[in-house]
């Protein structure tokens, strides 16, 4: 997970949007670790799957709405990275968390991006 968010650190700060194919890429490689690893990770880790997976959805919801040629892609991947916050966080629940404890657990990743 370190280096997606390494990877999402950068394009937070970029001025311009990531091209399509980049993003898709991105959300590839996102969804090919959490089948891999989910499992196994920390809690942690779960915590920055969350953040990224909802970081991702809310670029693809906003990319869905900008063009009438891709907004089917991008409504799919806002839908598995939804999936997968749902599973996340269900998780996340089930090792003690409340809402509360998770909300302000990716609040403060995102303070420190």
């Amino acid at each position: 997970m370190d280096k997606l968010l390494d990877k999402l650190k950068e394009y937070l700060k970029m001025e311009a949007e990531i091209p399509a194919d980049e993003f898709s890429e991105y959300f590839r490689t996102l969804i090919s670790q959490l089948n891999q690893t989910f499992n196994d990770l920390d809690r942690e880790n779960r915590l920055t799957a969350l953040y990224i997976c909802s970081i991702v959805q809310s670029n693809a919801d906003a990319r869905a709405k900008e063009s009438k040629a891709t907004a089917k892609i991008f409504k799919k991947i806002s839908a598995k990275c939804a999936f997968w916050t749902d599973a996340i966080k269900f998780n996340l629940g089930k090792d003690g968390m409340s809402p509360e404890d998770i909300e302000q657990a990716t609040d403060a990743i995102n303070t420190s991006i």
